[in-house]
């Protein structure tokens, strides 16, 4: 297939914001796309070679290497590349413009970058693009650094204008098409005539949209509804609702409910085929390496040829046996003492749920069946057992539980669903599953997590630092993030003089498309890290376009006197609290407080 019709797919897109009419126009490509590389064009439009949780190697081309990629192909110096990015902004236009108005010169250059080769420049094909993109990732050590950019302007000399921008807007890691998976997926159950919840459940079970559109393909609907779960490859979590109310929990998820510590740890997903384990994290990274006790733990005690088990990693004091909070857990990040590491900061695992045992795909079956078979499958010790819980309908009860699961150094709980329809929704958040997380030092009612999406430079004593950071939340809906606040305390001085060298990675020269903002931050940055943020409050704003409308017209809703709690690596971006939950914090804040003893 030849990549010049993806590249006229792509344009068309990116000038495209109707999600239905993008939607619409995936599926006249993946129409006629062949079967045998449409996994190709959905990694493509996805801006990814393969999906994270297989752990390959990214494609490891900086700033530095593209320019001088593109000086290459078109026969020019670095610094006019440089000079045209400054005025663009944007390196893949810069190599379209330079395509389109030099193509001539890059032609001398081909003895160089392909010895033997004739003047003549061949059509692109989608296999061309995607295996020297796979070629420029699988260069490693020694002398790669000139491999990759070889092999990068070698392939941008025989694209043509168009092709050339979207071939470096995939190497930058920045396509700029606002196509989110979700509109992916509607496009392929357009083409192939099924329905957006199948592709989806497909996905959730086997997280790999180049895999699914190919299986959806060459197989047809019928091969996606039996994908069933396999050890090795991880399922995107089920998600929960939030709410303050035991009452109202209660009445969310039906009565009897069964209410779990939620520990201040890292949920895992742990995998077991024989003596295999591979554990995952909640963003589906493979984090087996952080963790080689716990691959020893699931060894010795999950009772199961193959099975997928989930639960939390939670770190302990080894002089008390006290939980420590969530960031010791990031020592466990360094690879070359992580045995040191772990005798440092040992940890325990507490399981809440079992989706996989020996064939048995229990995703489909209702808590309580999956909960035996985690009770049946697993040999408790203190180090590695069930999270600790108790099936009520009393609000009471539940509330009573809370201020103990607080005291025992929790985060609060978990609330579920035990009804014959309490299965578990992959990859969906809802009421099955409700956060029980109040904020019982009397600040806003629970801390969020907030997205950093620009910067403000710091003066006085943070001068040479950012003195406060743009916080936003994320709208699903418009697969955008809307802003909140801007944060400035909380932080330590180590955090402060850190702060440059973290964000540095996700700095841009103009505002992320993905970002709603009316403010103007001095520095901006990709939407990609998280951060927990506690305030006195939920207030009105008339700068921040969080809910912007939603209560007031022309105002939305920002929190007051913000501080930084921690950073949050376990979360992704869209992982973030939602524009819909803020809303629903500021409503509950409105009314008169609940959740406490006086209101059972």
């Amino acid at each position: 297939m030849l990549f010049s019709d993806i590249a006229m797919t792509l344009e068309i897109l990116e000038k495209t914001p109707s999600k239905t009419q993008q939607a619409t126009t995936l599926a006249q490509l993946f129409r006629k796309t062949p079967k045998e590389v449409i996994d190709k064009v959905v990694y493509f439009i996805q801006g990814v070679l393969w999906p994270d949780w297989k752990g390959l190697p990214e494609l490891g081309v900086g700033e530095k290497g593209i320019q001088k990629a593109i000086a290459l192909a078109v026969g020019v110096s670095e610094s006019e590349v440089e000079k045209l990015y400054k005025t663009l902004g944007d390196y893949g236009r810069v190599a379209e413009r330079l395509k389109a108005s030099k193509p001539s010169k890059a032609m001398g250059l081909l003895s160089f970058l392909k010895p033997g080769a004739v003047e003549t420049r061949r059509k692109l094909t989608i296999e061309d693009v995607y295996n020297t993109l796979v070629k420029i990732a699988m260069a490693q050590g020694e002398g790669s650094r000139d491999t990759k950019i070889k092999l990068l302007a070698g392939l941008l000399m025989d694209a043509e204008p168009r092709e050339a921008k979207y071939i470096v807007r995939f190497v930058e890691g920045r396509l700029r098409l606002g196509v989110g998976d979700a509109t992916i997926m509607d496009g392929l159950a357009l083409a192939f005539r099924t329905t957006r919840d199948v592709v989806e459940r497909a996905y959730n079970i086997y997280p790999d949209l180049g895999y699914v559109a190919k299986l959806l393909a060459e197989e047809g609907e019928a091969a996606l509804r039996k994908l069933k779960p396999q050890p090795g490859i991880p399922i995107r979590p089920m998600l929960a609702e939030r709410a303050n109310d035991p009452r109202e929990i209660l009445e969310k998820t039906g009565t009897p409910a069964l209410a779990e510590f939620k520990y201040d740890g890292e949920r895992a997903q742990i995998h077991k085929k024989g003596d295999q384990i591979w554990i995952y994290s909640r963003r589906l990274e493979n984090i087996t390496y952080q963790y080689p006790d716990v691959v020893e733990m699931a060894r010795k005690y999950i009772k199961a040829n193959e099975a997928i088990v989930e639960g939390e990693i939670v770190a302990i004091d080894p002089e008390t046996g006290d939980f420590r909070p969530f960031q010791e857990l990031m020592h466990r990040k360094r690879k070359k003492d992580i045995y040191e590491a772990m005798k440092e900061y040992p940890v325990v695992v507490r399981l809440f749920d079992c989706l996989y045992v020996d064939g048995e795909d229990l995703t489909v079956k209702p808590l309580p069946v999956r909960r035996e078979w985690l009770q049946k499958i697993i040999e408790e010790h203190d180090e590695f057992k069930l999270a600790e819980g108790i099936v009520t309908n009393n609000p009471k009860e539940l509330e009573e539980f809370f201020l103990r699961a607080i005291e025992s150094g929790c985060e609060g709980l978990v609330v579920k669903a035990l009804h014959k329809d309490s299965v578990y929704q992959a990859g969906v958040r809802g009421w099955l599953w409700v956060k029980y997380k109040r904020d019982y030092r009397g600040e806003m009612i629970e801390p969020v997590d907030l997205v950093v999406v620009g910067a403000f430079y710091g003066k006085g004593r943070r001068a040479g630092s950012y003195g406060a950071l743009l916080m936003a939340a994320y709208d699903p809906d418009t697969d955008t993030f809307k802003t909140v606040c801007k944060v400035g305390s909380g932080f330590t001085d180590e955090d402060l003089v850190e702060l440059p060298k973290k964000l540095e990675p996700y700095k841009l020269p103009y505002k992320h498309p993905k970002v709603d903002s009316e403010m103007e931050a001095d520095v901006w940055f990709e939407p990609a890290i998280v951060a927990e943020i506690i305030g006195a409050e939920l207030t009105l704003s008339p700068i921040h376009t969080c809910c912007k409308g939603w209560v007031k017209p022309g105002v939305g809703i920002s929190i007051r006197f913000p501080r930084f709690v921690r950073w949050r690596p376990d979360k992704g971006p869209r992982d973030a609290t939602t524009t819909k939950e803020i809303y629903e914090m500021y409503l509950r804040q409105q009314k008169k407080p609940v959740g406490s003893s006086e209101s059972i």
